[in-house]
């Protein structure tokens, strides 16, 4: 039942052109150590799904996404991600943009397994004209409305970061939104999730149980990876680093720019990574956002 593994254990499971989850919103507690361990592997051609954030851009400036789903892409204080900027004007992706009540419908179906699930979202829009293969359906009863038929967003792996989980993998995520997570779970055949805090075994009480937003029998393996959600957000744990998020802008801007981030922040792993931001306590300390 023991379910611990390292960040570079479930990546191993990964193999070209598997289609990929990321949880969390944005800048907003992103798996970033296992987004770093991808960044350390070979592997290539993954479709990425994502509310998107500096996930989606490192992948894509290390050349391992070949097409994304996704509602957004963005740093929110800076709005646009850089690197999937570059990456979209230069054509290298192949692109489904979604409207974000869309993207969580075919999170929905998936885990449903179900093929697709109606909605009006998307109806009279662009979306539907730059998606063409996304279908309409007639409704079946006495009305006939006509509507949007989003597929569903079938994972091969998910990955997911929370506050607290124990070996047996279940998790609490105790920050102010569990945003779509729970989702992406179930929409995956495999399902990692990495940790702030990890215990033996976890008792949850009537006042905890609402944090556990998804069964352990979802879970694949827990990665403990302290900070791991760093530079994004892990409230209530951290805030972001803006600081390290716009040098990260900046490196997007200077030539071999790339290059350097991995060289500095990646290559030499999480210890040296942590190192490079001040250390566990500082990064620990920094502060939330306020909106």
């Amino acid at each position: 039942m023991n379910k611990q593994l390292t960040a570079a254990d479930a990546v191993a499971q990964l193999r070209d052109g598997m289609t990929i989850g990321f949880g969390g919103w944005g800048p907003r507690r992103k798996p970033m150590a296992i987004v770093r361990e991808i960044l350390r592997s070979p592997v290539k051609d993954l479709t990425v799904v994502a509310y998107g954030g500096p996930e989606v851009g490192m992948l894509c400036a290390a050349g391992k996404v070949k097409k994304l789903v996704f509602g957004f892409v963005t740093l929110d204080a800076i709005p646009l991600e850089p690197y999937y900027r570059k990456a979209r004007e230069a054509g290298e992706l192949e692109l489904m943009e979604l409207d974000e009540g869309m993207f969580q419908w075919g999170l929905r179906a998936a885990g449903m397994r179900l093929p697709f699930l109606p909605t009006r979202c998307g109806l009279a829009t662009d979306v539907a004209r730059l998606n063409p293969d996304i279908k309409t359906v007639q409704s079946p009863y006495e009305d006939g409305e006509v509507l949007l038929a989003m597929p569903a967003l079938n994972l091969d792996v998910a990955f997911l970061h929370v506050n607290v989980a124990d070996r047996l993998g279940n998790s609490l995520v105790i920050g102010p939104d569990p945003y779509f997570d729970h989702l992406f779970a179930r929409a995956a055949n495999q399902c990692f999730i990495s940790c702030e805090h990890l215990e033996e075994r976890m008792e949850l009480s009537a006042d905890l149980a609402r944090f556990n937003t998804f069964e352990r029998y979802l879970v694949t393996g827990v990665v403990h990876a302290p900070l791991g959600a760093h530079p994004t957000s892990c409230g209530p744990d951290y805030g972001w680093d803006i600081k390290h998020l716009k040098a990260y802008v900046a490196s997007s801007q200077a030539e071999n720019g790339w290059q350097d981030y991995v060289k500095t922040y990646v290559a030499a792993g999480e210890l040296a990574y942590q190192a490079q931001n001040g250390g566990a306590d500082s990064m620990g300390a920094l502060p939330l956002p306020v909106f």
